[in-house]
C-alpha cells in the first residue's frame, strides 16, 4: 500500500512538471517599450496542457489581478489553472507587464498589448496544443478582470503587430470580481491610477470603461462577484451584465452575499467554479 501512494505521488509530481511550460510572450522585440527589460519583468505564458486522452479541445489564457501593481499568479494563476486542466481544458496563465511610464512610451496600453498577443500567440499554436482554436475562452480577476474584459471589447482593434490576421476575439469570458470601469464612484481608484496616471483623460476613461465598450459581438460573458466586496464595488459586475443584457449578448451573473475581495481564497473552489464549468459548457465549449 505505502509503496502504491509512493508511486502514484511519484506520477502526480512528474505529471505536474510536465503539464507546464513557460514561454517568452514576444518571440522577438517586446513592442512599446522605452528601455531593455530584465528577463523578470518580461512578459510570459505558462502552459498547462492536459493529456491527450483527457482534452477537450478547449481553452482557457487567465490574467491574474493585483491593480495593476502586481500579480498574484500564487492565488489567481497556478490554482485556477490546477483546476481546469482537471476538467480537460488547456490553460495558459499570462505574466503581463505592468504599467509604467518609465519603460513604455504608453503605459495604459502595455497590458491590453500583452492581452492581445497572449491570444494570437495561444490561437497561432492551437494545432499544436492540440486546442480548438474555436473553442478559447478567457478569465480574469479583478484588475486582471479588467484587462479580460479590455481583450473582450477591444479586439477589433488590433495594438499589436497581427500581420497574419489572427482572430484577437475570445470565444468566451469569465470575470471574476473585476474591475469594468474606469468612472469616477465606480472604479477601483488603485488600478485606474496604475493604468491611467493621476490625471487621465476624458478620452482614456471613456476608452478604458468596458461597460461603454460593449457590442453585439461581445463574447458570451460569466461574471460573479460578492454583494460586500469592500475592494471592487459590485457594481463594476452588474454595469457590464447590464451592458451585454441591453446588445443582447449572453451572459450570466453570479452573486455571493459574503465573501468580499478575493473571495477565491476562501469560498470552497468547486462552489464558485462549478457553475463557470456548467457555463462554459452550455456555451458549447
Amino acid at each position: 500500500m505505502i509503496r502504491s501512494l509512493k508511486t502514484i505521488a511519484l506520477l502526480l509530481i512528474c505529471y505536474s512538471a510536465s503539464a507546464q511550460q513557460v514561454l517568452s510572450l514576444y518571440p522577438e522585440s517586446i513592442p512599446n517599450c522605452k528601455v531593455s527589460l530584465k528577463d523578470a519583468d518580461k512578459p510570459t505564458l505558462t502552459v498547462y496542457l492536459p493529456p491527450a486522452d483527457k482534452a477537450t479541445g478547449t481553452a482557457v489564457i487567465i490574467f491574474p489581478g493585483g491593480g495593476y501593481g502586481t500579480i498574484v499568479t500564487h492565488t489567481e494563476g497556478t490554482p485556477i489553472a490546477e483546476a481546469f486542466l482537471k476538467q480537460g481544458i488547456a490553460a495558459i496563465v499570462v505574466k503581463y507587464r505592468l504599467p509604467d511610464a518609465d519603460k513604455m512610451r504608453d503605459k495604459s496600453m502595455g497590458p491590453l498589448m500583452d492581452a492581445q498577443q497572449a491570444m494570437k500567440m495561444v490561437r497561432s499554436k492551437a494545432s499544436t496544443w492540440n486546442i480548438d482554436p474555436a473553442k478559447i475562452g478567457i478569465i480574469g480577476f479583478s484588475a486582471g478582470g479588467h484587462l479580460a474584459s479590455s481583450l473582450g471589447t477591444h479586439f477589433k482593434t488590433s495594438y499589436i503587430s497581427n500581420k497574419e490576421g489572427v482572430n484577437l476575439r475570445p470565444d468566451y469570458m469569465v470575470l471574476v470580481y473585476p474591475v469594468i470601469s474606469m468612472k469616477a464612484g465606480l472604479t477601483h481608484s488603485g488600478s485606474k491610477t496604475n493604468l491611467l496616471g493621476t490625471a487621465p483623460t476624458p478620452e482614456k476613461l471613456q476608452l478604458f470603461s468596458n461597460e461603454e465598450q460593449v457590442t453585439k459581438d461581445t463574447p458570451p460573458t460569466y461574471l460573479t462577484h460578492s454583494g460586500d466586496d469592500s475592494v471592487v464595488k459590485v457594481d463594476n459586475s452588474i454595469a457590464f451584465y447590464k451592458a451585454l443584457q441591453k446588445k443582447g449578448v449572453d451572459a450570466e451573473l453570479h452573486l455571493f452575499p459574503k465573501g468580499d475581495h478575493g473571495f477565491v481564497l476562501q469560498l470552497p473552489v468547486d462552489d464558485w467554479m462549478q457553475p463557470i464549468f456548467r457555463f462554459i459548457k452550455s456555451q458549447g465549449f
